[in-house]
């Protein structure tokens, strides 16, 4: 493994501004996913862990620099973060590759590039927060009047939990606009990806933002993340991950009305109709489920293709994947990269073995490298809707595809799942696109094209995929409390 790849790696995390190592309970081991090796060992915070940084966190609230600090300030400082991650950018890449796995082009290019314009869109939001001065129409008592208003605050302290497939870029989404509404956040990364976080925090320290303020915690989710979650200093909770466990932790915020946003699970429908550009569809329903491995919370796993068109676009799409070179995310030939850890591999072994029972399987079943968590690229046609293979996230390389012969079949196709995160449509008909974009349930639809992001854009899921959404003016008000404010005086 080259030197420059090994740069940045921590074992350790950041509490108070302060490298915690301290383990309550055993340590982690950390994965490089292209060859199974061991690379580092994590804290496990614990309840002990979750405390301190907690109180950490809310401290910063209360007794520091930050509670009193202009929005213009917050806007410079979160201006200088942006400026701090870019500079180094490269580290950050090898470590999100070497960590998660990923194509380095991706990690550089698209996630930390990404990390850099979304730190830089928020930043702009902290001076932007604003209330309302309202008109008010109350009679009594006689010659009085009443001036009223409404003051936007920060909600408090932030418990930020973020999933394995986009570590670092996950960690600014949450951080980002919680810093530009006046919070402070405990973050905690997922247990097999924790490197680009705990970087991250450092180069928050250096950027000049007041300890405490952002605290990287690591662990387990049953023991370190239910911690924190569960702590009564934390206000809101935001959480991106499985459904499963954003049930769980629904129910915790509950308990004691904590504020609460959940990214969760998709199984996300791309809708491919005769009138499109074909080549196009084809390699984009293609970028849609094979971009990132596969693990992608809005991956483009259900395909459903007007009849006229079905074997040509599954075709072309089965040859795609035939063709793609799977290796480590540092070679410059590498089109599919490895899953994140071998229980991922496992997951997503076992439902190709399911889909080979529920559809027809298009693709070979070609030789992968004998070390790492990799999985081929694969599709499956003449998958019917309720099938397994069609109902369940897999969050892996894994294709299925079925015909519809009317737009209206395609649409109880589309919403035939508990999902609603994201969908896109393939066509040139104008008409028909407005009519599928208000047909379809789900959170995000793309026409002509899938996968992409902005930060001025709120992305969210309906049903079972979520509640809340990230980015845009949504973001940062999520992350706000509503005061109203009553003046009397004599009229």
């Amino acid at each position: 493994m080259a030197v420059q790849q090994l740069k940045g790696i921590r074992e350790h995390m950041i509490i108070a501004g302060k490298a915690v190592e301290q383990s309550h309970g055993d340590r982690i081991p950390v994965y490089n996913p292209a060859t199974g090796a061991v690379i580092a060992m994590q804290p496990e915070a614990g309840v002990e862990g979750v405390d301190q940084a907690v109180q950490a966190a809310h401290r910063a609230l209360t007794d520091s620099a930050w509670t009193t600090m202009l929005p213009a300030q917050r806007e410079r400082l979160l201006l200088k973060l942006a400026d701090v991650v870019e500079v180094h950018a490269d580290e950050l890449a090898s470590l999100e590759t070497l960590n998660n796995g990923k194509l380095l082009r991706f990690s550089l290019g698209m996630e930390v590039a990404s990390a850099v314009q979304w730190l830089r869109y928020m930043a702009g939001w902290a001076t932007k927060v604003s209330g309302d001065v309202l008109n008010l129409s109350i009679p009594f008592p006689p010659n009085t009047g009443y001036h009223a208003y409404t003051r936007l605050e920060p909600v408090g302290v932030v418990a930020a939990i973020v999933p394995w497939n986009f570590p670092l870029l996950m960690a600014v989404w949450k951080i980002a606009p919680a810093l530009a509404a006046g919070c402070t956040v405990v973050l905690k990364p997922a247990e097999e990806t924790p490197l680009t976080a705990i970087r991250l925090a450092e180069l928050v320290l250096e950027a000049g933002f007041p300890a405490g303020v952002v605290n990287v915690i690591t662990g387990r989710g049953d023991s370190t993340g239910a911690a924190l979650t569960a702590h009564p200093l934390v206000n809101k909770i935001s959480f991106t991950g499985s459904t499963e466990v954003g049930y769980i932790i629904a129910r915790q915020a509950a308990q004691d009305m904590k504020k609460v946003a959940l990214e969760l699970g998709g199984k996300s429908p791309v809708l491919i109709f005769d009138d499109c550009d074909v080549e196009q569809a084809i390699q984009g329903a293609a970028n849609a489920i094979f971009f990132n491995q596969g693990q992608v919370c809005t991956a483009g796993s259900r395909l459903y293709i007007q009849s006229s068109i079905y074997e040509e676009v599954v075709q072309g799409i089965a040859k795609l994947a035939d063709d793609m070179v799977l290796g480590d995310g540092f070679s410059e030939s590498t089109q599919i990269a490895p899953l994140i850890s071998a229980r991922q591999q496992e997951r997503v072994q076992k439902y190709i073995k399911i889909g080979q029972q529920e559809g027809r399987l298009l693709t070979k079943a070609q030789d992968r490298p004998e070390q790492g968590f990799f999985v081929r690229p694969t599709v499956f046609a003449d998958v019917d809707i309720m099938a397994r293979v069609s109902q369940e996230e897999i969050f892996g390389p894994v294709l299925v595809a079925n015909r519809f012969e009317s737009e209206a079949e395609a649409i109880r196709l589309a919403n035939q799942t508990e999902y609603g995160l994201g969908a896109s449509v393939w066509s040139n008909d104008l008409n028909r696109v407005n009519r599928l974009v208000n047909a379809i349930k789900a959170g995000t639809v793309w026409v002509n094209t899938h996968n992409m992001l902005d930060p001025h854009m709120p992305f969210g899921g309906f049903k079972q995929s979520g509640l809340g959404r990230e980015h845009g003016k949504a973001a940062v008000e999520s992350y706000l409390d509503t005061k109203s404010v009553c003046v009397a005086y004599a009229s």
